[in-house]
């Protein structure tokens, strides 16, 4: 597989980047406002919330690529 496609191609799009979007700022509401009391629920939602946020600035998911996923339109 190439690694560039792996790694760099677009290939979230959709109601899956506005998904990702969603959770990943709920996520980061909830530890800015201090919803989340807990220590290990803390680093939960932190990743929750990077990964979220992460892949749709990106519109890349490494998963999805490994598996063949593509939910953004062809250009």
């Amino acid at each position: 597989m190439n690694l560039k496609k792996l790694l760099l191609e677009e290939n979230v799009g959709g109601f899956d980047l506005l998904f990702r979007t969603m959770y990943g700022t709920l996520a980061t509401l909830a530890l800015a406002t201090g919803l989340v009391k807990r220590s290990p629920w803390k680093w939960i939602v932190a990743l929750i919330a990077f990964t979220g946020l992460y892949s749709s600035i990106l519109r890349h998911c490494t998963p999805y690529a490994i598996l063949g996923i593509n939910t953004a339109k062809k250009k």
